[in-house]
């Protein structure tokens, strides 16, 4: 699942240009084995160490060192750098209508149901969250509906819907250069629906009876690759797939195209529909999934003693990303600013976490010195928080380590309400994070009923909370310990 298909290089994720860094006074990384030195610019005569994380040569284990007080880094105040969101799409358990998902959110609605879209009632666990009653009506033709794996009909309602919302009609962008136009909308587990028919076909009546569409609606990139069709965009196309962390890689890579000059606007985010016989079992056979058949809606409880794993999910999310520039030349509305993002990985293990989660702890980090952002001005976090034993807590002591005052801090799990979208998750979250930053209001985790003691940030428990957000981070981890950060704020001219 950690693979990018396309025809250009890795590079293409990361900013080469690290010069915006050092001339705004960000802290940069020295790297020496797994031994992380931070030291922070404080102008042109010299350098302070601020020291947020440190090893021992001895023990390789993680000391939280006591950060001095600096003034805030600079942002990036060039407005072909600046990146903002004009437009934002979804589908999810609670509709296509961005407004909705997040008022269903904020009212901490379950939208965890009973799976019946194939027979469950032999499996262990016989819940997800499962998208009912979509409709592509006016996205996707009849003929391309009914021969479409559901995470690409996702990615397409999502993504043409986040293009209406930016104002970015089909007339809108035949006036414009659409070869500065990219699309990167990634998935964690491709078109598995289509796979595992094609394999059905094989195995029940021979090759021959295989679909053409086998293999184009089984592999990662359609996605992007069918939207750019349907649109005409000829700008930087390819899909990231690194499994649930998948949207916040996207959102980091399209934002690096802009800033480097290869595109005015990218089409960003994840999509994915895993809910099928073979996704289910196979989650279930990593023992990922909570068993609590009995009660559901209850299911996902995350960073409570009694959680037993995730509950599986579906849907998309989209984020139209643009230059500063670009948009205030064409009056687009500006909803946020994407201020930053970083990725790194656990190089640990297939599938748990660091115990000493440097790996997140300095992705979280370096997420800040790409947006310029000091750990004081975040008083938000839109957590992974999945809801599995091991995960849960690793990401709190992360979280810990980077930010030593967690007393302005309110964090929240998307996932307790909508289950694990796995390539999408990232999207929806993000799109939650905004509409926090937009509506002033935080949605609840519900299903908190005995949270664990070392759990010291307030989880907004059951019932939302007004919260005024000065800078948000929205965290999305995956299998084979991929780690991504992406940083959101009101947007400020």
């Amino acid at each position: 699942m950690a693979a990018i298909a396309c025809a250009s290089s890795s590079g293409l994720i990361f900013d080469k240009s690290r010069k915006s860094s050092a001339r705004s006074g960000v802290s940069m990384f020295q790297y020496n084995g797994l031994r992380a030195v931070e030291t922070m610019h404080v102008g042109s005569t010299g350098t302070r160490t601020t020291g947020f994380i440190s090893t021992s040569a001895k023990s390789r284990r993680i000391k939280a060192m006591a950060s001095p007080t600096v003034s805030a880094p600079k942002r990036e105040t060039d407005p072909k750098k600046r990146i903002v969101i004009t437009g934002m799409g979804l589908v999810s358990v609670f509709g296509s209508d961005v407004d909705t998902f997040y008022n269903k959110l904020l009212d901490g609605v379950s939208g965890i149901t009973p799976i019946d879209r194939f027979d469950a009632s032999e499996y262990s666990v016989r819940f997800a969250g499962q998208i009912r009653d979509f409709s592509s009506k006016g996205y996707i033709d009849g003929k391309n509906d009914r021969r479409l794996d559901d995470a690409w009909r996702f990615c397409l309602v999502s993504g043409k819907r986040a293009l209406d919302d930016a104002s970015l009609s089909k007339d809108v962008l035949d006036k414009m250069d659409k070869t500065r136009i990219g699309v990167l909308v990634g998935s964690g587990m491709g078109g598995i629906a289509a796979f595992s028919n094609g394999v059905e076909a094989l195995l029940q009546k021979g090759y021959k009876k295989i679909t053409p569409f086998f293999i184009p609606y089984s592999i990662t990139n359609m996605g992007s690759a069918l939207l750019a069709i349907d649109t005409g965009l000829m700008g930087p196309n390819y899909s990231i797939s690194t499994a649930c962390a998948t949207a916040n890689y996207c959102f980091f890579a399209a934002a690096n195209h802009i800033r480097r000059g290869d595109a005015d606007i990218m089409v960003a985010g994840g999509a994915e529909s895993a809910l099928t016989p073979v996704g289910v079992g196979g989650f279930i056979a990593c023992r990922a999934l909570s068993q609590r058949n009995d009660n559901p809606q209850q299911a996902s409880r995350p960073w409570d003693k009694n959680r037993d794993g995730f509950v599986i999910g579906e849907g998309a999310g989209v984020l139209i990303m643009e230059s500063l520039e670009h948009a205030t030349k064409r009056g687009a509305n500006i909803i946020a600013e994407y201020l930053g993002g970083a990725v790194t990985c656990d190089a640990h293990h297939m599938t748990d976490p660091r115990k000493d989660g440097l790996g997140v702890s300095s992705c979280i980090i370096k997420s800040l010195q790409d947006a310029g952002v000091a750990p004081e001005e975040v008083n938000y976090v839109n957590a992974h928080a999945t809801s599995t034993l091991a995960g849960d807590l690793a990401e709190v002591n992360a979280i810990k380590k980077v930010f030593k005052d967690t007393s302005e801090i309110k964090m929240n799990g998307t996932k307790s309400m909508i289950g694990h979208g796995l390539g999408a998750a990232g999207g929806l979250e993000a799109i939650a994070t905004i509409k926090a930053i937009t509506t002033g209001w935080l949605h609840p985790t519900i299903n908190q009923y005995d949270l664990e003691p070392e759990v010291t940030i307030d989880t907004v428990p059951n019932v939302k909370k007004q919260h005024q957000v000065n800078v948000a981070i929205s965290n999305s981890f995956g299998f084979g310990g991929h780690n991504s950060v992406v940083v959101f704020a009101p947007f400020k001219p």
